[in-house]
This record gives C-alpha cells, structure tokens and sequence, in this order.
C-alpha cells in the first residue's frame, strides 16, 4: 500500500496538539505505521505522568511493540512531529524501523526552549568533563549478568 505521508503525519501532529491541549506535556506526537496502517501512537507525557522518558517516540515505539507483540519494529515507518531528540533518537535505533519521517527540527525547537544541543555537547566529551559526573564502580560484580548471558543456551538474541 502506498504511503499517505501527509495523513500520517498530520496525525502524529494531531496527537501532539492534543496532548498540548490537555496538559500533557511537550508539544510533540508520533505514530508508528505498518503496512499502511497506525499501529502504535504517542505524544509527550512528561510533566503529566512525572516521567522524563514519557516523550512521544518511546511512547509511541511501546504502543507499536505492544500492538505487534514484538520487541522490533520490522518493517514499520515512524512518523514524528518534530526531529527526535537523543533518547528517542536512541530508542528508535533500538527498535529499528525501516525510516523515519520528521516534520519540525531541532532549531525549531529549541526556538520555543526545547534544546537538545548540550546533550549532543555532553557525549563525546571524557567521563570527568561532563556536567553530570560519571564514575565507574564495581566492574567486577556488574560482569556476573554478562557472564551468565554468555553461557545462556535458551536466549533470544536481539
């Protein structure tokens, strides 16, 4: 089935102003879509559910999971309103759709005070430059899950 681009993306942007609209959280929406039809939506739900990961692409990503019971995305399209930020840049990598379509970027976020930029400066820099500390501790214990991972013969890979 051809792709509606214009009718999925004025959902996802739909599901964002509603989300707006009911004080929600930030003014972002996604759907995922498969075989030409929504099978997963979210918007941001931050400040609602008190949950920093609650923005509309992990949300939207869980739904589709959940819908297509399954703990990837094959072969299914993201449709967001706005260019994902880290995380959901992130987790979309996780899921691995097939594409990604964006309606607004990250200059048009930040220019209403959504700026992911300082996160993008944090990642290369060293451990003990960053602005939130991070100390490796413990090393030898956190390896007993990879081991027994390892020798795991009734896996599921991923």
């Amino acid at each position: 089935m051809k792709e509606n681009h214009n009718f999925f993306m004025s959902e996802a942007v739909k599901d964002a102003i509603n989300g707006v609209l009911n004080n929600e959280g930030g003014p972002f929406g996604c759907i995922v879509v498969k075989n030409g039809e929504i099978v997963g939506r979210g918007n941001n739900k931050v400040t609602s559910t008190n949950d920093p990961t609650a923005h509309a692409e992990v949300l939207a990503i869980r739904d589709a999971c959940k819908n297509l019971n399954s703990f990837q995305l094959d072969d299914c399209i993201i449709y967001t309103s706005c260019e994902p930020c880290p995380m959901c840049l992130g987790a979309i990598y996780w899921a691995r759709p097939k594409k990604v379509y964006y309606g607004s970027n990250q200059e048009d976020a930040a220019n209403i005070g959504f700026d992911d930029q300082f996160i993008y400066d944090e990642i290369p820099l060293p451990y003990e430059k960053r602005s939130i500390p991070f100390q490796q501790i413990g090393r030898e214990i956190a390896l007993q899950p990879f081991q027994l991972w390892s020798k795991k013969n009734d896996k599921t890979a991923y």
